[in-house]
């Protein structure tokens, strides 16, 4: 139980920055250099155990600081507070956090303001599930239906899905959720891997990494493409050449098409058998997903890791524009709005695969999927979670991935903590690494 007196007492925010730009990792059409990078948060505690809440935002390079700076114009709203007031009614708290009369100028509920609402809100979440000592997802499982409906706010979208459904949707998987807990600490939940398909990879390292992909059980396998259509046909069929047939094959245009054009493209990668085109156009082109989506099935759409909010997630999926849900752990407003999320994608009965292409994504969704395996959709067919195979070593609780299959987490949090040499080495411009990184290049600051 919560400790009456655990006080949020401060917050640290910091501007955390990996140089995968040198090996091109994470290039796709659109991000072709990316620094995957980290506004992180640290909410301390007077707890005599010292113990604290780790969250964070992902962003790929400049810009990091802007995020940084967000969260520490929110910080105000929680320092000083008790957790037991905060979890008493997480919806509240979300409520609290996102509607500030001045700061909800900057969004609402989007842009760098949202990203920084993540962080924090995961930073709660992570802290929350330490003090129940639990992981994220159990915490979660555990809940009641009421429980559970109490932490998201259903502003704008009961056209969509009401509190009352929601309780009665959980209600219906509540006899057998031991089932799944005990399903998933056996099994693990399963993954793909988009680690061998970067745009900036050589073709010799392409194979490599899909003959490994395949050793290691990996099922589906993801490419971008966007870049030059004649140059994605040819990668497409290295990749099948190596894959076969019997392992799924994913495209990421990462919102590189305009409407038609991506509609001609997947006419011509439709020969490569994809199971799902991913972001063929502006995250924002409500409209133009769903005629995508018409023209190009059965090849499914996928899209929202660029989604702002449960608002245009809603409008995706009453629109028919999009048949893969893709969450993204910090793009919307953290746990809270993707609770809502999830109910809405159960509602509709469209599959949950988050995105995880990026530092410390893989740590977060997991516990997003199980939470979705175990109480929401109660489903895990046609669902799969992302893995990108780098800068897991910096978390102290990374992802174990098996046979292919992310193994459930088991410790307390939500698998976000970084190591301390880690924010140490990696903090810009002021860290071990960038300050040897910088020197030739000082304009960079």
């Amino acid at each position: 139980m919560i400790q009456k007196d655990i006080i949020i007492t401060s917050i640290e925010a910091k501007d955390i920055r990996f140089p995968t730009s040198k090996t091109l990792s994470g290039s796709d059409a659109m991000n072709k250099k990316p620094d995957y990078s980290a506004a992180y948060v640290i909410l301390k505690t007077n707890s005599p155990d010292g113990i604290e809440g780790h969250g964070m935002t992902f962003t790929i390079g400049r810009g990091n600081e802007l995020c940084v700076a967000a969260i520490e114009s929110l910080s105000f709203l929680l320092i000083g507070k008790s957790i037991k007031s905060i979890t008493s009614d997480m919806g509240v708290f979300w409520k609290m956090i996102t509607g500030d009369s001045q700061l909800r100028w900057l969004g609402p509920e989007k842009g760098v303001i949202h990203l920084a609402t993540g962080a924090i809100v995961n930073a709660v979440w992570d802290l929350y599930a330490k003090i129940e000592n639990k992981p994220l997802w159990r915490l979660i499982a555990d809940m009641t239906p009421q429980e559970l409906v109490k932490s998201v706010d259903f502003t704008y979208i009961t056209d969509a899905i009401t509190p009352e459904e929601a309780i009665e949707l959980l209600e219906k998987n509540q006899e057998t959720k031991q089932e799944r807990i005990d399903y998933l600490l056996k099994n693990g939940y399963p993954a793909y891997t988009t680690s061998a398909g970067w745009l900036g990879y050589s073709d010799k390292k392409m194979r490599k990494l899909c003959r490994i992909a395949k050793d290691e059980g990996f099922k589906h396998m993801k490419i971008k493409v966007g870049a030059d259509l004649q140059d994605d046909m040819r990668r497409a069929a290295i990749i099948r050449e190596e894959i076969g047939t019997d392992i799924q094959l994913m495209m990421d245009a990462n919102q590189k098409w305009d409407v038609d054009e991506a509609i001609e493209s997947m006419a011509e990668l439709a020969k490569f058998n994809p199971l799902w085109i991913e972001e063929p156009t502006s995250p924002d082109d409500i409209l133009g997903h769903a005629k995508i989506s018409k023209a190009v099935n059965p090849i499914k759409v996928a899209t929202g890791e660029h989604c702002h909010n449960r608002v245009m997630f809603k409008q995706l999926m009453q629109a028919n524009a999009l048949q893969i849900c893709q969450i993204d752990s910090c793009r919307v407003g953290g746990v809270n709005e993707i609770l809502a999320i999830l109910l809405m994608a159960a509602k509709f009965d469209i599959p949950v695969c988050p995105h995880a292409g990026g530092v410390g994504l893989g740590e977060y969704v997991q516990h997003l999927s199980m939470i979705d395996f175990v109480s929401v959709s109660a489903k895990m067919e046609g669902r799969i979670i992302e893995h990108v195979d780098s800068l897991h070593e910096h978390f102290i609780n990374p992802v174990v991935i098996k046979n292919g299959t992310y193994t459930a987490p088991l410790s307390p949090g939500y698998s976000i903590t970084m190591k301390e040499n880690s924010i140490k080495e990696y903090s810009f411009p002021d860290g071990d690494f960038w300050k040897q990184e910088l020197i030739p290049n000082e304009n960079q600051k």
